[in-house]
């Protein structure tokens, strides 16, 4: 067997290779959505696919997310599997009406009887510079939607096989893709692509055993830097990278706050109603009596999304996360 050694990709590279293969795989699967075609997107995670597959399954749409999603749910119910790009987080918003009323309620309005494999890729989150409509963690938003699937992944490996898992559901699936992630570097192989969890999932990314850092997508290396930062006090931090939002994993979270006793939930969405509220409670209710402090939360701050010079201080960084782990009384040990 010729072993292929592996060279640094970056995500968005993932990406493409996940879309191309699955599009080589099945005819049915269409690309779609603002500039993906020749442009090949904004962020050329669509690059070359509309020269390969031409134009009929990788296809330009005009500006409306409304009829883009529209048109995707009617693909779906005729036996298409449309993948749709949403260009960027806050530019999804004029498709919730397609996404509640429709998209998340098909299989159960039909009693079962009609699937809807449609992919939703949306880029989201900050660190990349970006103004107003171009940086919102909306994650929450999705969660709240029964019906829906949403992942988010942290990894090169993690981006092209939950986008492929994806597109291979009979569900509709949110892809939220990290924009600040999108030129982040791991060693990977095109060729035969690692497996990876599938979703539903979450893997520990640091085994640690003074306290848990629950987080995903663009915070995961945040706190993986947090935790190497943080042996100087002394603390051994577990990270857990969620992968998916929904179905969320309470089994690996669970287990893994038994073991630590704390907890802190970490992510740049908003803290109140965010997704932190949900998951803080779900560890209380799972491990109270292992826990040894109250579950913590590190949010982006109650806010519209600030411009990109005040962005810093509005994403949870290594000092916030620090701080908060430093408030888990840990005079509880003494």
């Amino acid at each position: 067997m010729t072993t292929v050694a592996l060279k640094p990709a970056t995500m968005a590279q993932a990406l493409t290779r996940a879309l191309r293969d699955a599009m080589a795989a099945d005819p049915t699967v269409h690309v779609m959505g603002e500039d993906v075609g020749t442009l090949g997107g904004v962020f050329r995670v669509t690059d070359g696919l509309a020269k390969e597959f031409g134009e009929d399954r990788c296809t330009d749409t005009p500006l409306a997310e409304a009829g883009i999603l529209g048109t995707a749910v009617g693909m779906a119910m005729y036996g298409l599997r449309p993948v749709v790009e949403m260009q960027f987080d806050a530019f999804a918003y004029p498709a919730f009406e397609q996404l509640i009323s429709h998209v998340a309620k098909m299989r159960n309005r039909t009693r079962g009887a009609m699937p809807l494999p449609i992919t939703i890729r949306v880029p989201y989150g900050g660190g990349i510079g970006g103004v107003e409509h171009h940086s919102d963690a909306s994650e929450a938003y999705y969660m709240a939607t029964p019906g829906l699937h949403v992942v988010t992944p942290a990894t090169v490996a993690d981006a092209y096989g939950l986008l492929r898992a994806a597109i291979a559901s009979d569900d509709p699936v949110v892809v939220l893709e990290p924009k600040r992630l999108y030129w982040s570097k791991d060693a990977w192989n095109p060729e035969e692509p690692q497996s990876v969890e599938p979703m539903g999932r979450a893997v520990v990314r640091r085994p640690g055993r003074s306290a848990t850092l629950i987080t995903y997508g663009p915070s995961v290396p945040v706190c993986l830097e947090a935790a190497e930062a943080a042996r100087e006090e002394g603390w051994d931090l577990e990270v857990v990278d969620l992968r998916s939002l929904v179905p969320f994993d309470d089994d690996t979270v669970a287990a893994s706050v038994r073991r630590t006793g704390r907890a802190v939930v970490v992510h740049e969405s908003g803290g109140f109603g965010g997704p932190g509220g949900e998951i803080a409670a779900r560890v209380t209710e799972r491990c109270f009596h292992h826990l040894e402090a109250p579950v913590l939360r590190v949010a982006g701050f109650d806010i519209p999304y600030p411009p990109p010079m005040l962005e810093r201080h509005h994403l949870p960084g290594v000092d916030r996360i620090l701080d908060a782990v430093g408030r888990l009384q840990w005079e509880a040990e003494s």
